[in-house]
C-alpha cells in the first residue's frame, strides 16, 4: 500500500474495542455459568482465533445487533476439540489459552501459524508445569505447537522473570483448577484486565499492585456470566494520539480509549515530552477506566523511557520510535527486549525502517535511541507481516517530505488488530 503526506489531521474518532479485554471476555464467558453479553467486541483476526477456539470446544457464540453472546457451560463444561486447535497469529490466545486447558479432563493440541510456531512460549510451559501441567512443544523447541495432556493442579507460588500479562493469566486461570492458592509475583507490574475481569465474573482473586506485583487466585468460586462493554483499544487509539501530534495543524478528538492504570503509559511519555494532550470526560466502564483524549499538533522533546513503564506501552514502543523522530534532541528506550520476542523483531524492524526513512536511529540490546528531529522521506517499509509496524510506519507516512508515496509492504497485516485502520485514518485527512 503506497500513503502519502497530508497537510493536517482533523476530526473525531473512535477506536475498535480492546483486544486484550476482548480476547479474555470470550475466555471467561466460555468457562463461566450462563449467558455472558458482550458489546464493543473487537471482530479481529486474533479475537476470532479465540472466537472459534471455544466454539471447537462445544461453546455457542453468537452475534446478533453487534452483540456477542457466550452461552458458558461453567469451569468443567468444555469439550474436547475434534482436532488441533489453530490460534492463527494470535500469541494471547495461545498462551492465556494454556492456562485454561491445563486444567481440563481432556488432551489438546494448540498450533497456530508461522509466526507463532516461532514465538516462546517457554515463558508458560514453564510455570504451568511448576503447577503440575502436562504441557510439551511438540517438537521440542519451546515453541508451538503445544500438546496439554489432563494433570492434576497443585496450587503454588510462582516468580516469572518476565512482566507479561500472558503468562499471568495463564497462570492465574490455570489456578481455577488447582487444589490450593496459587500465587504469581512479576518483576513489574502487567496489564491487570484478567484479574479485573475474574473479579467481576466471581471469582476469589487478589490484583497485585505496582507497589507490590503478586496477584493472588482461590480455586473454588464459579464464574457467572456478566454483562461487558469493551472499551475503545488504547494500543489501537495509539495511532491516532501520535498522528496528531506530530503532523501539522492538527486537532484528533479520540472517544472512548481505555486507560487503565496498567496500559496507559503511552500517555505518560507523551506528556513528558510535551505533549498538547488532554482527557476528557474520565469515567469508569465495567470496572475500566476510559476517556476521551483531545490531541493536538506538539513541539515535542525527547525523553527516556524505562523501568516499569515498559511493560504499560510495550506495543506502542514503534510508534513511539516514530514520534521520536520529530522530537527535539535523544529518546532513549530500555529494558524492552521483550520488543524481540513479538510477532517480529520489533527492535531491528523499526530501526531499519526508521532509517530507510532518513531518521537517525539506532538499535541496542534491549531497545533504541532516536535523535530528533528528521526530516523523513519515502521508503519501502518491511512490515514482516506486523500489524504493530505497519501502523506505525503508516503514521511516519504522514510527514513524508517527497512527492513519491511511502510504500507500507502487506499492510493487509492491520486486519490482525484493526481491520477499518486505513479507513479511518483516512476519514481524518484534510
Amino acid at each position: 500500500m503506497k500513503l502519502s503526506h497530508t497537510s493536517s489531521l482533523r476530526g473525531e474518532i473512535t477506536v475498535p474495542g480492546d483486544k486484550s479485554i476482548s480476547h479474555r471476555s470470550i475466555m471467561l464467558g466460555s468457562i463461566a455459568t450462563g449467558k455472558t453479553e458482550i458489546s464493543g467486541f473487537l471482530k479481529s483476526a486474533d479475537c476470532i482465533s479465540t472466537m472459534n477456539a471455544f466454539r471447537a470446544m462445544g461453546i455457542e457464540i453468537t452475534e446478533e445487533n453487534d452483540i456477542i453472546t457466550v452461552n458458558g457451560k461453567g469451569l468443567y463444561g468444555l469439550q474436547a476439540p475434534n482436532e488441533t486447535i489453530d490460534c492463527g497469529n494470535s500469541g494471547t490466545t495461545t498462551r492465556i489459552l494454556s492456562g485454561i486447558l491445563a486444567g481440563q479432563s481432556f488432551e489438546t493440541t494448540l498450533t497456530g501459524d508461522e509466526s507463532i510456531q516461532k514465538r516462546p512460549m517457554k515463558r508458560v510451559i514453564d510455570p504451568l508445569s511448576e503447577m503440575g501441567a502436562s504441557i510439551t512443544s511438540v517438537k521440542g523447541n519451546g515453541c508451538a505447537p503445544l500438546n496439554i495432556k489432563p494433570s492434576q493442579l497443585h496450587g503454588t507460588h510462582i516468580t516469572t522473570k518476565v512482566a507479561s500479562a500472558q503468562v499471568k493469566s495463564a497462570v492465574i486461570l490455570a489456578g481455577l483448577y488447582a487444589d490450593g492458592e496459587t500465587t504469581l509475583t512479576e518483576p513489574s507490574l502487567s496489564r491487570n484486565h484478567t484479574e479485573l475481569m475474574l473479579s467481576s465474573f466471581g471469582a476469589d482473586i487478589r490484583s497485585g499492585s505496582f507497589e507490590d506485583p503478586t496477584a493472588v487466585i482461590v480455586p473454588g468460586n464459579e464464574l457467572h456470566g456478566q454483562k461487558i462493554t469493551v472499551p475503545g483499544d488504547i494500543s489501537s487509539a495509539a495511532y491516532f494520539i501520535g498522528a496528531g501530534l506530530i503532523t501539522p495543524d492538527s486537532e484528533i478528538l479520540v472517544k472512548n480509549v481505555g486507560i487503565n492504570p496498567t496500559r496507559d503509559g503511552l500517555i505518560r511519555v507523551f506528556k513528558a515530552m510535551n505533549a498538547n494532550l488532554e482527557l476528557l470526560n474520565v469515567r469508569e466502564v465495567a470496572g475500566e477506566k476510559v476517556a476521551d483524549i483531545l490531541v493536538k499538533t506538539s513541539e515535542l522533546k525527547g525523553t527516556e523511557i524505562s523501568g516499569d513503564i515498559i511493560p504499560t506501552l510495550i506495543d506502542e514502543l514503534p510508534l513511539i520510535a516514530v514520534v521520536a523522530t520529530q522530537a527535539e534532541g535523544e529518546t532513549v528506550i530500555k529494558d524492552a527486549a521483550e520488543l524481540k520476542v513479538k510477532e517480529s523483531n520489533r527492535i531491528d524492524l523499526t530501526v531499519n525502517n526508521l532509517k530507510a526513512m532518513g531518521a537517525d536511529a539506532e538499535a541496542t540490546d534491549d531497545g533504541m535511541i532516536i535523535r530528533g528531529k528528521s526530516e523523513l522521506h519515502h521508503a519501502q517499509i518491511n512490515t514482516a507481516k506486523d500489524h504493530r509496524i505497519a501502523m506505525s510506519f503508516s503514521i511516519a507516512s504522514l510527514i513524508n517530505a517527497d512527492v513519491q508515496p511511502v510504500d507500507i509492504l502487506d499492510a493487509g497485516c492491520v486486519n490482525i488488530s484493526y481491520p477499518e485502520f486505513y479507513k479511518d485514518l483516512d476519514s481524518l485527512k484534510k
